[in-house]
Formats: structure tokens, C-alpha cells, sequence
């Protein structure tokens, strides 16, 4: 075999080698995904921080609002609009919004005050896959109110 021939050979080996992509074990690969640390919480560890072991009622007073479908996980629009007044001791103190299934489960925490005028926020999440948004609202006096929707993750468009 001529030098020149095995040279090219090797060269087309090496570019084969480099452009093909490396497969690895989803479940691996989620797992080094995952947050850690101190600020990567679980729905319910998140659930247990925000409350502080108070009890959080489902209440339609919460309006969340989020596509049934998503065809893409990492921009998914969520709405939380709050039926309650907003007057000097009686006003929604803060909007948490949560992704049941992600490694880190608090996607937006929004603090607020009677000066807002409204009880409304409005942001994009990421979610990792399929599963419920969470909104837990904080209320001045203490309560806890929230409300949850399904969001069916595709990946470009295709369950």
C-alpha cells in the first residue's frame, strides 16, 4: 500500500471518528443534568420551604394559564392571574410557579406588594418533560392558595 493512500485512509478514518455522534444512557445523562446543591429542590421539598408546613388549598380564585401542548420544553409561557384585592393589609404577597418534574422544581418566585395593583405575573419556563405547572400563591394573611395544569411536552410537534 502506497503511503499516500494509507494517509488518506487515516484521514477519512479520524473525520469519521470525530463527526459521529457519541450515544449516551438517557438516564445518565439526565442525572448529570440534574441541579445540585442547596438551590435544586424536589416538588416537595420546594412545596415545603415555600409553606413552611401550612396547607395549601386549590382554589379557582388562581388562574393559571399554560399550553395544553408545548412543542418546545424550553420556552413554555405560564400566566397566574390572582382574583384577590390588592389594598394595604389584605393584598397576594407572592406567586411561585413550579414544574412537578424538573430537577429543580421552583422555575419563578415573584414577590409583591399592594403597590403592584394586580395580582399577575407572567414569564417562559423550561420544563424537562411531560407533567403539572404549579402555581402556589402566598396571600398577606398567611394563606396559601394554587391551582395546576398539565403540560404535554413534544419535540417538534410530534408526541
Amino acid at each position: 500500500m502506497e503511503r499516500r493512500n494509507f494517509l488518506k485512509g487515516l484521514g477519512a478514518a479520524s473525520l469519521v471518528a470525530v463527526t459521529t455522534p457519541t450515544f449516551i444512557n438517557a438516564k445518565e445523562e439526565a442525572a448529570k443534568a440534574a441541579p445540585k446543591g442547596p438551590n435544586a429542590l424536589s416538588y416537595d421539598n420546594a412545596i415545603r420551604v415555600i409553606a413552611d408546613g401550612k396547607e395549601i388549598k386549590v382554589s379557582d380564585k388562581v388562574d393559571l394559564v399554560v399550553p395544553e401542548i408545548a412543542e418546545n420544553g424550553a420556552v413554555v409561557p405560564v400566566k397566574v392571574n390572582v382574583d384577590h384585592p390588592m389594598e394595604e393589609n389584605n393584598y397576594v404577597k407572592a406567586i411561585h410557579i413550579l414544574a412537578k418534574e424538573n430537577g429543580n422544581a421552583r422555575c419563578a418566585d415573584v414577590m409583591l406588594t399592594p403597590l403592584n395593583g394586580k395580582g399577575y405575573f407572567a414569564t417562559r419556563v423550561k420544563l424537562a418533560k411531560t407533567q403539572d405547572v404549579v402555581a402556589v400563591v402566598e396571600l398577606s394573611d398567611g394563606t396559601f392558595l394554587s391551582a395546576n395544569k398539565s403540560v404535554k411536552v413534544t419535540i417538534g410537534g410530534c408526541g
